[in-house]
């Protein structure tokens, strides 16, 4: 696909950003403690300066005015020089909903805030409420001059190293599952939160959240009282869409990765990329890879082209596309390294890690394709 010279002039300065910063496994160790942390905020804070944070922010809070294609090409190139900004997803997907409903005072504070480096969370999930967000009960009742939050969250990545978290709670239980809610600007650090973390194959990622008698004034309701789930609704393009160009990179870097370990590999007196068994496997995936990246940059033109407007089907098929191929291709290259790939110097079961999971945030596969389903009439 063709790019734009302003366009590809953005493409090559992240590539040799990631190749300069991030080229060796040395380097990467150094900067996620050894791999156990997705975030590095000396690279983060690098990559703000140059005023990437920003690539789809407004300019009048220090973004670039740059759209949907933009910001999946940072994405997608950050994702393959496997970039230690793990906080920049939940960051651009909570900038996008205060940029849709916050006032300008949180626009202010909010969306300044991400192209200055700092770090934004966002907390859906419970217990009992994962792909049925409608089935929360974690509560804020209001009180004078604001609401008092008690319950818990989990799975809410990047709050051990947020500013802020953006919380989605029951304010009412009148009406259907999917009334009553509100999303809620927290400090990371408020009275009564307490924040554990859950450990995981990926490491340092995800938590739980504990409520404890949290107290919220009335600025931090993002939006109107009650309006939670259509806003999380008209965040769907945003949220699919950065998941589907984060998996995308990634893919394209274990495709990659095993394509050069293949040809240099040999057995039997020469590279083990020439016998037809990988050959054809590896053909497959690259145009695998090929198709996925037009349906991404599609769905992210639709969106530059339509702003305001959903694309549930194109969005939740971008997304399902994407997450199931980096996987895909993530265990095919565990398989054709062979024992190698079990090993940590060749990175291919980092690989592993980091996709596998891909296909549950965000949305499940399995959501996905039933969104996809409903917009067929099914």
């Amino acid at each position: 696909m063709s790019l734009s010279g302003e366009r590809q002039a953005f493409v090559d300065a992240v590539r040799d950003f990631c190749r300069r910063e991030l080229g060796t496994r040395e380097q990467r160790l150094a900067a996620t403690d050894g791999g156990r942390h997705p975030h590095s905020q000396t690279i983060y804070q690098k990559m703000a300066d140059l005023g990437w944070l920003g690539v789809n922010l407004p300019s009048a809070y220090g973004g670039s005015d740059g759209g949907a294609v933009d910001l999946t090409l940072f994405l997608e190139h950050t994702s393959y020089g496997l970039a230690p900004i793990g906080g920049f997803a939940t960051s651009i997907i909570v900038a996008a909903a205060y940029e849709k409903f916050g006032t300008e005072a949180q626009k202010n504070d909010v969306l300044a805030g991400v192209t200055r480096g700092r770090v934004q969370s966002i907390s859906m999930s419970e217990p009992e409420a994962g792909s049925d967000v409608g089935a929360l009960v974690c509560k804020a009742e209001r009180v004078d001059g604001g609401f008092v939050v008690n319950g818990q969250k989990t799975w809410c990545s990047a709050a051990h190293f947020a500013d802020n978290i953006l919380l989605v709670a029951r304010t009412s239980t009148t009406g259907n599952k999917h009334e009553g809610l509100t999303m809620f600007g927290v400090p990371a650090g408020a009275d009564g939160l307490v924040i554990k973390g859950i450990d995981t194959m990926g490491g340092k990622e995800v938590n739980d959240l504990y409520f404890t008698d949290v107290f919220v004034p009335e600025s931090a309701v993002l939006g109107d009282v009650g309006q939670g789930w259509p806003q999380l609704m008209a965040g769907l393009n945003s949220e699919r869409l950065i998941l589907a160009a984060n998996s995308l990179g990634r893919a394209k870097r274990a495709f990659d990765d095993t394509l050069d370990y293949v040809k240099q590999r040999k057995q039997f007196g020469r590279p083990i990329g020439t016998f037809q068994a990988l050959r054809h496997r590896l053909a497959d995936l690259a145009t695998e890879l090929e198709a996925t990246s037009l349906l991404v940059r599609h769905t992210a033109e639709l969106v530059d082209e339509n702003p305001g407007k959903l694309f549930p089907r194109e969005a939740s098929m971008a997304k399902l596309k994407a997450t199931e191929l980096s996987k895909a291709v993530a265990l095919e290259g565990m398989q054709m390294l062979g024992g190698y790939g079990y090993a940590t110097e060749y990175g291919m079961e980092a690989h592993l890690r980091a996709t596998v999971v891909s296909t549950v945030y965000g949305g499940t596969s399995e959501v996905q394709r039933d969104i996809i389903g409903k917009t067929y009439g099914l």
